[in-house]
């Protein structure tokens, strides 16, 4: 049986942000989930993660930034990004320690949220791992504006799931970045996948796209335990 999601709120601050909590029986890890630039954490490839982690004994939190929450489309400031962040962490671990849950509190992130996540992790927020799926290391196009500074400092376990079709990291500045990074850095590739994951001449929905990123994300997390 898939496990039921449940409907949050987080408070940052003097705001308030939406969250989806799903936890299956006896998780071995929780996950806190952030959306990309262009879409909320109603997503069906972030929806289609979370339940293939569930199924799989991970407990999981998406949950909204606040401009997604206002409706805006202009993405928040790092600052404000940081401290979001820093409050969906808070409550997953509020929610874990209600059920009396005693794994990993990893944090993960589509694009702009996987960044987000490794400067909040720079910033002090504490998290056994990072996840990021598909990070943004450059503007598409300019490779030669980088956005790797703040990743080197980092040694807890991080994975980088990347398309080597992604636009927005040059396979080759990846992997440098990742080599650079040094042994607590982990990247798989996704051959043909762009920045959504889709790969040409597959079809299938962004759920399924999510799904079968599952497997990759929880044995990376459990070897790592």
């Amino acid at each position: 049986m898939a496990a039921a999601e449940s409907s949050v709120t987080i408070p940052v601050g003097d705001l308030e942000v939406s969250g989806a909590y799903a936890r299956p029986d006896r998780p071995f890890a929780t996950l806190v989930v952030a959306h990309g630039a262009g879409a909320g954490m109603e997503h069906p490839f972030l929806s289609g993660l979370t339940q293939a982690l569930n199924d799989d004994g991970v407990a999981t939190l998406r949950f909204n930034f606040p401009y997604r929450e206002a409706g805006r489309k202009f993405p928040d400031r790092p600052p404000a990004a940081i401290a979001t962040w820093r409050a969906a962490m808070e409550a997953a671990a509020r929610l874990g320690t209600e059920h009396g849950d005693k794994g990993q509190l990893w944090a993960a992130g589509k694009s702009f949220g996987g960044r987000m996540a490794s400067m909040a992790v720079a910033d002090g927020m504490d998290a056994a791992g990072l996840v990021y799926l598909g990070y943004p290391l450059h503007p598409p196009g300019k490779p030669e504006k980088l956005r790797d500074a703040h990743l080197y400092g980092l040694t807890l376990p991080m994975l980088f799931l990347q398309g080597t079709r992604d636009t927005f990291a040059t396979p080759e500045l990846l992997r440098d970045v990742v080599s650079r990074i040094g042994k607590s850095a982990v990247l798989e590739c996704i051959e043909g996948g762009d920045h959504s994951f889709a790969v040409p001449g597959t079809k299938r929905g962004a759920a399924e796209i999510g799904a079968s990123l599952a497997p990759a994300v929880a044995e990376f997390m459990r070897n790592r335990r």
